[in-house]
Parts: structure tokens; C-alpha cells; sequence
């Protein structure tokens, strides 16, 4: 898949990812029941690692900086 992710919308995604994540682990937040959907982070975290959104490529938006 190409990259599609300019370095802003990476670094926002991967803050979001990392923050996600934090909320789905017990010693960060209290359990509510919903702790569950933090973990749903490692899409974003994903997306922020390699560089490309599937969303994106299907609706043909790029942030990347053409080069």
C-alpha cells in the first residue's frame, strides 16, 4: 500500500494510538467496562507506523506532501 500519512497526521495518530491504549490498560484508568475499545488505538498506532490509511486510499485523500 503507498504512503498517504503527511508527518502531522502521523504524529497525531500515533499520539492518539498511544493515548487509546493507555486508557484500555487498569493501571492508567479505572475499569469502567469500556476499557475494551482502548485497544481499538493499535489501528491508528498501525496506520502512524507504516505510513498509509486504508480510508484515505479508498477516498483518494493524501496528506503526504507530493514529492
Amino acid at each position: 500500500m503507498p504512503r498517504n500519512l503527511g508527518g502531522i497526521d502521523r504524529l497525531f495518530r500515533f499520539y492518539l494510538g498511544l493515548a487509546m491504549i493507555a486508557y484500555a490498560l487498569p493501571f492508567w484508568a479505572p475499569q469502567t467496562g469500556w476499557n475494551w475499545v482502548g485497544w481499538l488505538g493499535l489501528v491508528p498506532l498501525a496506520s502512524a507506523v507504516v505510513g498509509a490509511c486504508g480510508v484515505y486510499r479508498l477516498v483518494g485523500l493524501s496528506t503526504r506532501p507530493a514529492s
